[in-house]
């Protein structure tokens, strides 16, 4: 038996979106407990992921420098010369802790409840420029191309990790992989609301 999905609601009810997208992948409790089992062993893992992912994202000047921009949840001080941005730099560092945390608390969380589900939705909504003072305005390419290493560091890191069992490897990169596309799918229903928002104004 065909089971129907309503279009309109993927675009305004997260959970039905959620179930929609772990029905069509096979997302299961099965996978959050690989990726529960991961995080107790992943700390330090993640530690250098972080600074991995903005060496990377430092390399290139159109994403080094969105990091010259002012954002309402930095305190510190600005490096506003592109030659002088480093890792060390003091907002390079305040993001390296912020994706830190992110990247703990994907693996760590247990219960995918909808208070989850309305984090990483708004993890995505703040790099458009659809959250007000919280944007920062990111194009899309360059999320989807970050998503696609960071799949590409974590899998690699998984892999030669010696601590993990061939099964459970299997599990966790399975795991991986439909946790990255679960939330960039959650950064492009902003990126798509937003232009079909624009479209509608014209």
């Amino acid at each position: 038996m065909v089971e129907h999905i309503d279009r309109a609601r993927l675009d305004t009810d997260l959970r039905y979106r959620f179930d929609y997208l772990s029905k069509f992948i096979n997302f299961t409790s099965n996978d959050i407990t690989a990726l529960n089992t991961f995080a107790k062993i992943a700390n330090p893992f993640i530690q250098s992921v972080a600074e991995i992912i903005y060496d990377k994202l430092l390399h290139f000047d159109i994403t080094k420098n969105h990091f010259l921009r002012t954002t309402h949840d930095f305190q510190g001080t600005m490096t506003t010369d592109e030659n002088q941005l480093t890792l060390q730099s003091e907002q390079i560092l305040f993001r390296i802790h912020s994706i830190r945390k992110y990247l703990c608390r994907i693996l760590r969380q247990s219960t995918w409840n909808d208070a989850f589900l309305e984090y990483i939705s708004n993890v995505g909504k703040i790099h458009t420029n659809s959250a007000g003072t919280h944007s920062i305005d990111v194009d899309y390419i360059h999320m989807n191309a970050l998503f696609g290493y960071l799949e590409h560091v974590f899998i690699d890191g998984v892999l030669n990790n010696d601590e993990i069992d061939g099964t459970l490897k299997k599990d966790i990169i399975i795991a991986l992989n439909k946790v990255f596309w679960i939330q960039n799918d959650f950064f492009s229903m902003h990126y798509i609301g937003g232009s079909k928002k624009e479209n509608n104004a014209k």
